[in-house]
């Protein structure tokens, strides 16, 4: 009874929190998906000017952890005359973790597509920007829906490396809740269910969406 009643107390402050989690993870997944679309197609471009500016982001995002990024971003960049605050810092450093890791997601998506239809593109004699943005991406994006759920997942989850930039995020929620009631145990038992009632949810429909795509493209 008293872990209950200890729980309805936390409970306001934690659900703030989870609130900046869920807000950074759409922040950087609305900015990351985007850029990792970009960089998917210029890695996979014809012109070695592009290709490997794009590669390079590609590798340095995803062979970076995420912990390592945002600490560059709260605090490297102020030594270059650049200072964020810890939530603008939280987003950008998980936006390009989440384009990293979705451009390669995307990239795959992209060459899933039969040849066939880039054939019958070239016999319409359309041009290769048109093919790109009627026929590829719109077909390779539907392909990639399902992992890119998948990582969203991720990416929330990863939201609690924020607390390290002083973010007051469902897990900074916690740890200043447990330094000052000293009640540790008890505190980060609900975050992990608070976490856990965003993330199972969100897993399931992934999976139920994967199944139902994949029985349309079969």
């Amino acid at each position: 009874m008293t872990v209950l009643q200890d729980w309805l107390g936390f409970l306001p402050q934690l659900a703030s929190g989870l609130w900046v989690s869920i807000v950074v993870c759409l922040a950087a997944v609305v900015v990351g998906l985007p850029l990792g679309l970009v960089l998917a197609l210029g890695s996979s471009g014809r012109s070695r000017a592009v290709r490997w500016p794009a590669i390079a982001v590609v590798e340095i995002g995803r062979g970076a952890p995420a912990l390592v990024v945002l600490q560059v971003f709260y605090f490297g960049l102020p030594s270059a005359g650049v200072t964020l605050s810890s939530t603008l810092a939280a987003c950008l450093a998980l936006a390009l973790t989440t384009a990293a890791y979705t451009s390669e997601i995307i990239r795959g998506g992209l060459q899933a597509v039969p040849r066939g239809e880039l054939e019958a593109t070239e016999a319409l004699g359309m041009s290769r920007p048109d093919a790109l943005r009627f026929v590829v991406i719109p077909q390779g994006i539907r392909v990639a829906i399902p992992p890119l759920m998948g990582f969203g997942v991720l990416i929330f989850q990863a939201t609690s490396l924020a607390y390290t930039i002083a973010l007051p995020e469902l897990l900074g929620r916690a740890y200043s809740i447990g330094s000052s009631t000293f009640q540790y145990l008890s505190v980060l038992a609900l975050a992990g269910l608070m976490y856990a009632a965003v993330t199972i949810p969100a897993s399931l429909l992934t999976d139920r969406v994967e199944r139902r795509m994949s029985r349309h493209l079969a």
